[in-house]
């Protein structure tokens, strides 16, 4: 698998495609100048929203200045231009279309049927929350799976990448109607966006998110595993409220021995072992959500914890022998430090069994 960085999508043959699809609609393209605007003295040290940016400002400096014209133009090519990297249409609606309402929310329509249209709605609901969450609704019920995401994707309160909706985070009674209308969704692509906004929502007002699960739980397939992965963060705190209506029941019971580390000190880029028996004294089968979670050492020398799932199935009568490793290498989301670590096993909400291991960086 590729490690090249993201960004690196907006590279030289990607923009030779994107000048000859405009050329083919608007021959009196300059295209020497588009690069050139493109290329300006600091474009290898843009991130990747920024190289999005880039290119939209360079297309608007190069297409008619009629914003009308220009939409017209990047639609007649918008068929052919599908994935990731086009992101660029939405955003130039975004950057240069929010005088132009009508005009603007039929581009996104059709523009986020190629690649997405999250960020760019962002700004409209900004400034004229009423009117957005309205056509927000109306793009819950179209027939494309693209255009109903959107409607889910667009609102959430704390969307990766995008700033967040501070409104909704206060208060998204707007966007619940939304996720009503979805919450039955047959398509996959719709239903992990209703479970996303789900947990945003679950991060400020659990009890909402709580009312929820009670209010749709056990009527559809569809719905139920909304449901679920909408309350992952809810599951991971562990809220025996929670876990109940899951079927999640109170673990103390449940034993976890043997619980082994292949070492006690790790060198940053090394891989932790890890071993335990769960053992189920009952003569029932139990549902048994069993987690890790680790203590990181932060920059400030205090420790911020992090859950990971390991099982989630119905363990018999008996011991299940569970082994896992965990790779420690700096990630974009996650830089580690120096210092004592805690590694503990969890069932069901509840702390069972802790070890501590060394990591020197």
């Amino acid at each position: 698998m590729s490690s090249e960085p993201l960004k690196e999508v907006y590279n030289h043959a990607f923009l030779v495609q994107l000048m000859e699809k405009i050329t083919q609609v608007y021959p009196s393209f300059d295209q020497a100048g588009f690069l050139a605007a493109v290329y300006h003295t600091d474009w290898e040290t843009l991130e990747l929203k920024q190289r999005m940016r880039r290119i939209t400002e360079s297309i608007g400096e190069h297409l008619p200045a009629d914003y009308a014209e220009a939409i017209t133009i990047l639609l007649g090519i918008a068929p052919q231009c599908t994935g990731f990297p086009y992101l660029i249409f939405p955003d130039f609606v975004e950057r240069f279309g929010q005088d132009h309402w009508e005009i603007s929310i039929q581009a996104l329509e059709m523009f986020t049927q190629g690649s997405s249209a999250e960020f760019a709605v962002r700004p409209f609901i900004k400034n004229d929350p009423d009117r957005m969450m309205a056509q927000m609704r109306q793009w819950s019920k179209h027939d494309n799976e693209h255009v109903r995401r959107l409607a889910s994707e667009g609102c959430r309160p704390k969307l990766p990448w995008a700033a967040p909706l501070t409104f909704f985070r206060e208060d998204p009674s707007a966007i619940l109607p939304i996720l009503e209308q979805l919450k039955a969704d047959s398509s996959k692509y719709v239903q992990k966006s209703v479970a996303n906004n789900l947990n945003d929502i679950a991060k400020d007002h659990p009890d909402l998110v709580q009312t929820i699960v009670q209010k749709w739980r056990g009527k559809r397939e569809e719905t139920d595993w909304i449901l679920r992965h909408g309350s992952r963060t809810l599951l991971k705190q562990g809220k025996p409220e929670v876990l109940s209506l899951f079927g999640y029941l109170d673990a103390e019971a449940m034993v976890v021995e043997d619980f082994r580390l292949s070492s006690e000190e790790l060198t940053l880029g090394e891989t932790l072992t890890f071993s335990f028996r769960v053992i189920n004294p009952t003569d029932t089968v139990q549902k048994l959500r069993v987690e890790y979670a680790i203590d990181f050492v932060k920059a400030n020398g205090k420790q911020s914890r992090k859950i990971f799932q390991l099982s989630d199935k119905l363990f018999a009568p008996g011991e299940t022998e569970i082994i896992r490793k965990q790779k420690f290498v700096n990630l974009t989301t996650r830089k580690h430090y120096a210092g004592l670590h805690r590694l503990t096993i969890r069932i069901n909400g509840k702390d069972k069994q802790s070890q501590e291991f060394q990591l020197t960086v």
